[in-house]
């Protein structure tokens, strides 16, 4: 028999809602995921994630009364103060919807809303590979480089909502500097992304350099981080020149952040980790942002921060979800009660 209270955490993608229940230890008490068919609409996906989270509740015997807080997280920029959405770029029927309120009407309950990536970094500090450390850094390499830092179990989120973008620091300053979508220079994000990867591997290849990767394109295949990292590990040169300069990239702004945050621990996940810990490529990766960070850092922070892979995979949303519901709630239990 489970004892409430329990936590709901819904992550919003733009293909799937993973939406998830918790108890106070974090176990996972029901799990579901629905499509998000984005063309409908962000009120029609609020009102199949409410009926979604009763129907949950109803099947493990109890009601919405039961749920102390829902955690939401959203992809994109938010503006987490005011509830709503901005202009996430893989839900353009979802711009500057109150998401926060309709989802609180719909259920009942109080929600609290993060950003994905954010929200998938307390996930990792709370069950996953930050869980022994007061402060951890996570970026998340796929299309882009997001991220979120926690620091002595608060999520850095700053005044604008605009916290923890780790993937858009610095680290190339001059005027020809690679460009993000939206124009500017110089972002990690432009150098360490999946988007990077291909492009940087495009200019290679125009340039004459050899690969095996000629092959599999001139039967048709497009050029993937995914193709690279099979080349990779079967000895193409240029594959594995490209992985290990991402690594490169990837060190010199871990350094950055570590010298800002000093985290015990900065966790790499997202779909382009090259295998993670369990493939050779992904150890070897992984090993050459160390190197990278040892060059660079300060001997201390080199020496002591962890730097590891994920271990909650794509379930670290929803859990982060749950997890700063969670907090939200203890929080308001503590708070003084004033006359």
């Amino acid at each position: 028999m489970t004892t409430p209270p329990f936590f709901f955490g819904v992550d919003v993608g733009g293909t799937n809602i993973k939406i998830g229940l918790v108890d106070d230890e974090g176990r996972t008490l029901a799990y579901h995921k629905i499509a998000t068919e984005e063309s409908q609409g962000p009120a029609s996906a609020i009102r199949r994630v409410a009926a979604e989270l009763h129907t949950m509740l109803a099947d493990i015997g109890h009601t919405i009364s039961d749920v102390a807080t829902i955690g939401l997280a959203m992809p994109g920029m938010i503006d987490i103060v005011n509830g709503r959405t901005m202009e996430p770029h893989n839900l353009p029927h979802w711009f500057h919807f109150p998401i926060r309120q309709a989802l609180e009407e719909e259920t009942g309950a109080t929600v609290i809303l993060a950003n994905d990536a954010n929200a998938a970094a307390f996930g990792e500090y709370w069950l996953g590979s930050g869980r022994e450390f007061r402060s951890m850094v996570l970026l998340t390499l796929g299309t882009g480089v997001g991220g979120g830092i926690i620091v002595n179990d608060t999520l850095v989120e700053g005044d604008h909502s605009f916290g923890s973008e780790c993937g858009h620091i610095i680290i190339d300053f001059n005027d020809d500097a690679r460009q993000i979508p939206t124009g500017q220079r110089g972002h990690l994000e432009a150098y360490a992304s999946g988007t990077a990867i291909v492009k940087r591997t495009q200019e290679a290849l125009e340039a004459g350099e050899k690969s095996s990767l000629m092959a599999r394109m001139n039967k048709g295949e497009k050029l993937t981080p995914l193709m690279v990292a099979e080349e990779a590990e079967r000895g193409d040169e240029l594959s594995l020149f490209i992985v290990m300069e991402t690594a490169r990239y990837l060190g010199v702004g871990v350094v950055s952040l570590m010298h800002t945050i000093d985290p015990g621990a900065v966790v790499l996940g997202g779909a382009v980790n090259f295998g993670g810990a369990d493939s050779p490529l992904g150890t070897m990766f992984i090993e050459r942002v160390r190197e990278e960070v040892k060059r660079r850092a300060f001997p201390v922070p080199a020496k002591k921060t962890a730097i590891r892979f994920t271990s909650l995979g794509t379930d670290a949303g929803y859990l982060g979800a749950c997890g700063l519901a969670r907090q939200a709630y203890l929080r308001d239990q503590q708070a003084p009660v004033t006359s």
